[in-house]
């Protein structure tokens, strides 16, 4: 039971994290807007919301000495894909800090990146937050003043790793992956190679099964002729 939430806890979180780099990319483009900074804001806090909880239901299992050494070592795996993701986590808000001021909304003189992206993310963090629709209550100034509370935040999120470190030593070398880097992606081509495999298979089996039958044909044939000749000699003589 402890195991299942742990992973839809972390869950959650990959999936907030993922949207958030998503929007971050988005900071200086054609879709930037006082709307996208503020989606910005409320996924990067309800990021924060799932981080704190994963790192307590972990923390309190993996300092638990009652659970078993297979649970121990599933708990330690997530606990390395857990800070992993914090860690990406925080490269992002210091990118998303560093475009802020780059491309602040209120100068219009300054220049945006063409990336070629259009439209709202509205629908993306709203999937993320789990709402049907975001609501947008922010200020003009969001820009401004939520530069300051990012610089904050990240200097919480750096403090909170520094604090898992201490209180929980789980070195990534010692935890052993269940699946090779990218199985994921080898196993969705490997169906499909082991099935053209077995066609392959199938029809080199029926073309040696042809070759069997006409090799024992052609055999036969010669037998036979080998014997009539030999019948022919002996009469003759």
């Amino acid at each position: 039971m402890v195991k299942e939430e742990c992973k839809a806890l972390l869950d959650a979180l990959n999936k907030v994290a993922a949207c958030y780099r998503h929007m971050v990319l988005t900071i200086g483009g054609t879709a930037d807007s006082q709307n996208l900074r503020e989606e910005l804001r409320k996924t990067r806090q309800k990021a924060q919301e799932l981080a704190v909880a994963n790192r307590n239901k972990l923390t309190g299992v993996l300092k638990d000495r009652t659970v078993s050494k297979e649970d121990k070592a599933e708990f330690e795996r997530l606990w390395v894909i857990f800070s992993t993701c914090m860690e990406i986590l925080e490269v992002d808000m210091r990118r998303a800090l560093e475009l802020g001021h780059e491309f602040p909304l209120n100068v219009p003189k300054k220049h945006l990146i063409q990336t070629g992206m259009s439209g709202g993310t509205s629908g993306v963090a709203a999937r993320a937050m789990s709402v049907q629709n975001m609501k947008y209550e922010a200020e003009h100034n969001i820009d401004v003043v939520d530069l300051k509370d990012l610089e904050k935040e990240i200097n919480q999120v750096g403090e909170m790793m520094y604090e898992m470190e201490m209180k929980v030593n789980v070195p990534h070398w010692t935890v052993e992956a269940k699946q090779d880097p990218g199985a994921e992606l080898k196993s969705t081509v490997s169906m499909g190679a082991s099935s053209m495999g077995m066609i392959s298979v199938e029809e080199n089996k029926s073309f040696c099964d042809i070759s069997k039958v006409l090799a024992g044909v052609i055999f036969s044939a010669v037998l036979i002729i080998a014997i009539v000749l030999a019948v022919c000699v002996v009469k003759l003589s």
